[in-house]
């Protein structure tokens, strides 16, 4: 299963260890954290985001990804862990559903395993106003900036393991995003796609994860401000 490791300091996040190997690690389903069931995003949650709306018409309701929140609670934030498996949505990378945060909080990742893509947009009346990805390995370390919808990808043939930290009082918001039936670019056996749901869509960018931690995450529980 996978723990937190023990020597890391307060607030610090680390590479999750892996304790056996082989047919001793657990499956998707299992528990991926002592005393720690996951939540499981299933397709019929992301009906209304996903890309190849005709693969969807007969695709069965599959298990995408888990959420295993709250494996760590400290003063004022909650550590999470997602696992994404390796799949394609027809034509699209398999995904996260997309969400922006209550309070304009902001949030931070790390690659634990695999690769990911994060995707980040900020809108402004109804209207997108910046868009771009960040790609990440095992060790990087990503910031979502506060009021910016967000998504992960997973772009690989491989597991994707990430692990986040987030103000307790953080609630997640959907209804933008499921509103534009996805974020305003889906990632896609052809490239980036534009979501043709929105009306204007600024040209995507592409920026580096952090390679360290920063060393103080005080600012990841004051909402309605800056990072």
């Amino acid at each position: 299963m996978l723990i937190l490791p023990k020597d890391s300091p307060e607030l610090q996040i680390g590479i999750l260890k892996q304790k056996g190997s082989g047919n001793n690690m657990p499956s998707n389903k299992q528990q991926a954290t002592s005393n720690k069931k996951p939540d499981i995003r299933y397709l019929n949650d992301m009906r209304k985001v996903i890309c190849d709306q005709k693969w969807l018409k007969t695709a069965p309701n599959l298990e995408l990804y888990y959420m295993y929140r709250g494996t760590k609670k400290k003063n004022g934030l909650r550590y999470d862990i997602t696992v994404i498996p390796a799949r394609m949505l027809g034509q699209e990378f398999v995904k996260t559903k997309g969400h922006y945060h209550s309070n304009e909080y902001p949030e931070l990742y790390i690659v634990l395993k695999g690769v990911a893509i994060f995707l980040m947009q900020k809108s402004k009346n109804d209207q997108i106003k910046n868009v771009y990805t960040v790609k990440a390995r095992r060790g990087g370390i990503v910031i979502v900036p506060p009021d910016y919808e967000h998504l992960t990808i997973n772009p690989t043939k491989k597991e994707l393991r990430m692990g986040n930290w987030i103000a307790k009082k953080c609630k997640n918001i959907y209804k933008n995003i499921q509103k534009k039936h996805g974020a305003c670019y889906y990632y896609t056996k052809s490239g980036w796609i534009k979501n043709k749901n929105y009306k204007k869509i600024p040209k995507l960018r592409f920026k580096r994860p952090l390679k360290s931690m920063p060393k103080n995450l005080d600012f990841l529980k004051g909402g309605h401000g800056g990072i």
